[in-house]
């Protein structure tokens, strides 16, 4: 091979939110040299989203991190009753009758997981350089140059082996590197914002929908209250056009239909119902993530949710391909298992959008709608979309029922001591768990000892396999049939997930 390019660090994230925070993270971990470059000087402290679903908390409870973005006590497991949740702002969902596995919602505001990601990033040893607005994105050979200005004008280099943009909708990576943003224009005209309600007592209760429009109304009898406005009138004139308090007021007195006092804004801001994805997720060094990848309403929560799974998915991909081990297509397969995931969410959204329409033709619809939410099957339906917890990707093995799905967190048991399939995989590093002690399939993956765990445990409840190859974000690449085929199917799909294993 070439000799490698002078860089000044292997990997530069674009975008200090909790979807580049977790990536930075997740490549620290995993030895990869990280820099973060984030536009803005200091943390603004807003937090747009704060609800993270059941997916990502147990994709987060592999890392160790549950507990730590929740800034309050931590959310209850399932089994505690129902867990009401909306589609198209219909609250007849239950999302406890799809979920089996840790809680199936988790309050965790976006500034709070952001931060949080980011201290944990640093400490494993990432760079978060803020101030720097990406300005120039220039690819060279074997490496990718990027160029950024700070607040008072100055002009700084930093070259990357690879860059991932995950700097949000408006993404200057995409822009810069020339993929296009391809999906559906916006039609809704949406604010959200911070202020002091002066009257809560009469101010619009929870979500109201009527035909002007929509008001949601999350009242903080301590400080500032957040409330959101949908107009269906019509996109905003100017998209990027600041928000003053005026306009915020006006909005929502206009669709409530009443006065509604207000002051003491704390952020304000507008988007619309746009439905746009990147036509690729990767070009040559440049990858997406998160936002600047794909982005939608924020019906039901799914954003940052999407985001930070990409950012799980891409990790250790990323990191297999810095380490000189990656297969050939591992990480084209991050577009290639994201990509329909984010299509998914983007058609959900667009449907939930539709049935919010405030036309009082759609009543009956909505009404129709609501009443199916309670079959088990719609639930089922709605509910595991909703939640993430229906994600399956393709392996090539489709005679393999486990192959593809979210390995459970079992309780183990390794001698005297007892794990969880969870707490194995805090490391990122891959893991062959044996259930049954199988000598066999331990000396078949001997040769990949340096980059996969191989664990024999006993599992206190049935599995149905007795031994499962899982991959660092936590989905099974590979379980045991029981029959004179595994050791080589086993060898089959340790290199095909992980290699060489002469390489790296």
């Amino acid at each position: 091979m070439p000799p490698r390019p002078a860089v000044d660090t292997q990997v530069a994230v674009v975008g200090g939110g909790p979807v580049g925070m977790l990536l930075a993270r997740e490549l620290a971990l995993l030895g990869v040299r990280v820099t973060v470059l984030e536009q803005l000087a200091a943390p603004s402290g807003a937090s747009k989203a704060g609800t993270l679903h059941a997916r990502t908390a147990q994709t987060l409870h592999r890392r160790g991190l549950l507990e730590a973005v929740q800034p309050g006590p931590p959310a209850p497991p399932v089994g505690r009753g129902p867990v009401p949740f909306h589609f198209s702002g219909m609250f007849d969902l239950d999302l406890a009758r799809v979920v089996d596995e840790g809680p199936a919602l988790v309050g965790s505001p976006q500034a709070w997981a952001q931060e949080m990601f980011a201290h944990d990033a640093a400490r494993l040893g990432a760079r978060v350089l803020r101030d720097r607005e990406v300005v120039g994105v220039e690819r060279e050979r074997g490496a990718v140059r990027l160029t950024a200005r700070d607040s008072r004008g100055a002009v700084s280099t930093l070259r990357a082996l690879w860059v991932v943009g995950a700097d949000g909708a408006r993404s200057a990576v995409r822009r810069l590197s020339g993929i296009p943003f391809s999906g559906t224009p916006g039609r809704v005209a949406a604010l959200i914002g911070e202020v002091r309600l002066l009257d809560p007592g009469h101010a619009p209760q929870g979500w109201q929908r009527n035909p002007r429009g929509w008001t949601l109304v999350w009242q903080n009898p301590h400080g500032r209250s957040r409330v959101c406005t949908y107009d269906f009138g019509g996109p905003h004139p100017d998209r990027q056009a600041p928000v003053t308090l005026e306009e915020f007021r006006s909005a929502v007195e206009r669709i409530a239909g009443r006065p509604v006092p207000m002051d003491s804004p704390g952020w304000l801001t507008r988007f619309s119902d746009a439905a746009l994805q990147a036509e690729s997720y990767r070009v040559g060094r440049v990858l997406l993530a998160g936002d600047a990848a794909h982005v939608h309403f924020p019906a039901g929560g799914q954003g940052v949710n999407l985001g930070l799974q990409d950012a799980v998915n891409l990790g250790w991909k990323l990191a297999a391909e810095i380490h000189g081990w990656a297969p050939p297509g591992l990480l084209d397969s991050y577009e290639d298992e994201r990509m329909p995931v984010a299509e998914a969410v983007l058609e959900n959204v667009r449907a939930q959008v539709a049935l919010m329409d405030p036309d009082p033709g759609m009543d009956a619809l909505r009404t129709l709608f609501a009443r199916m939410m309670h079959f088990d099957e719609v639930n089922q339906y709605l509910g595991g979309m909703i939640s993430g917890v229906d994600v399956r990707y393709e392996t090539g093995d489709r005679n393999d029922p486990y192959a593809g799905r979210f390995a459970p967190d079992l309780s183990l048991k390794r001698g005297q001591t007892l794990t969880s399939l969870a707490e194995l995989l805090h490391t990122a590093r891959p893991l062959l768990l044996l259930l049954a002690g199988s000598g066999d399939l331990s000396r078949v993956a001997g040769p990949w000892s340096s980059r996969v765990d191989v664990v024999s445990a006993a599992a206190s409840e049935p599995v149905g396999t007795d031994a499962l190859l899982i991959r660092p974000d936590g989905y099974i690449a590979w379980s045991a049939r029981g029959d004179a085929t595994d050791a080589d199917r086993l060898g089959q799909a340790l290199e095909c997930w992980f290699g060489d294993p002469g390489a790296g």
